[in-house]
C-alpha cells in the first residue's frame, strides 16, 4: 500500500488541524502540509477535499483582500468542524497505538516515536 493511499484516509483530519491552528488560503494550507512533511499533498489533492468539508459543514471560508494580488478565499473551522476532528483524533489513536505495536514500534503511548 502506498503512503498516498494511506493518507488519504486522513487527509481530512491532517487539513482541519491546520485550519484549525489559524484561518489559511488554498496554497497555504498546501505549503503548511508540505512543511510538515506530507510534500505529496498538492493544491490539486486539497482543494475537493475542502470543497468536501465545506459541503459538510465542517468548515467555513471568506473572501479576504490580499497583500499582493487578487482576494484570497480564507478556510475556518466551524463548530461541527472541530467536533469532527476530535472524533477523527480519537478515533485515529486507537488505530495507530496498537498498529504501532503490531509493526514493532515498541509500546508508543501516543503512537509516535
Amino acid at each position: 500500500m502506498s503512503r498516498t493511499q494511506l493518507l488519504k484516509g486522513i487527509l481530512d483530519a491532517c487539513i482541519m488541524m491546520v485550519i484549525k491552528e489559524q484561518p489559511v488560503y488554498g496554497y497555504e494550507l498546501a505549503l503548511k502540509l508540505q512543511e510538515a512533511g506530507l510534500p505529496e499533498i498538492t493544491q490539486g489533492t486539497i482543494y475537493p477535499v475542502l470543497l468536501r468539508l465545506q459541503k459538510k459543514g465542517y468548515i467555513t471560508s471568506e473572501q479576504r483582500e490580499s497583500p499582493s494580488g487578487p482576494k484570497r478565499k480564507y478556510y475556518f473551522l466551524s463548530a461541527e468542524g472541530q467536533d469532527e476532528l476530535k472524533s477523527i483524533s480519537d478515533e485515529w489513536e486507537k488505530i495507530v497505538i496498537p498498529v504501532n505495536k503490531l509493526l514493532g514500534k515498541g509500546d508508543v503511548k501516543n503512537g509516535y516515536d
